[in-house]
């Protein structure tokens, strides 16, 4: 016999089971109604089911959503305001609730305090990157190019990249 002992494999999910488990997973994370139906669907397919009737997975998440656990449009503008104090841009806002499943209708807010952001957003990366203005000295050419598409890959606009990454240490950039 082994030093350890042979799980036993959880029960195979029933509907109160699933309830059970979507229940724990939204009061352990902020999430949307798509992430929680691929989480849901995930562990459908890892135990099994074990009910005559089939899961009526849709039917859970909307008594959730009717409940206020959860809310894409919520999950869209904390995400924003999040992505917005660690310095990434709208593009990445969009690719991050888009991964998220949150339709367009949900992140209109989102997206728009993403726009209005936009500067504040560039200078929390270009301050976390020690790009431009608090850089402790001058950027070569080649270290410019880098840090340009390190601010283009967190999603910001060209036009807010160029201003800062060309900017001189201890530099003011003008907002508009």
């Amino acid at each position: 016999m082994s030093r350890h002992a042979a799980k036993t494999p959880p029960p195979p999910l029933n509907q109160e089971r699933l309830r059970g488990l979507a229940l724990h997973y939204v009061g352990k994370y902020a999430t949307t109604r798509a992430k929680l139906a691929n989480y849901l669907h995930r562990k459908i397919n890892e135990r099994g089911w074990d009910d005559a009737s089939g899961p009526e997975i849709e039917a859970l998440i909307e008594r959730l959503c009717e409940l206020g656990y959860i809310n894409d449009a919520q999950f869209a503008e904390a995400r924003s305001r999040a992505l917005v104090r660690r310095g990434f841009g709208k593009r990445r806002l969009d690719d991050d609730l888009r991964s998220a499943g949150v339709d367009v209708q949900d992140a209109q807010l989102a997206r728009e305090n993403a726009e209005i952001s936009g500067f504040e957003s560039a200078e929390n990366f270009a301050r976390r990157k020690r790009i431009g203005p608090f850089a402790n000295e001058p950027a070569t050419l080649e270290k410019r190019q880098k840090q340009l598409q390190a601010f283009l890959r967190a999603g910001h606009s060209f036009d807010f990249a160029k201003r800062f990454v060309h900017a001189e240490p201890e530099e003011q950039i003008d907002p508009s």
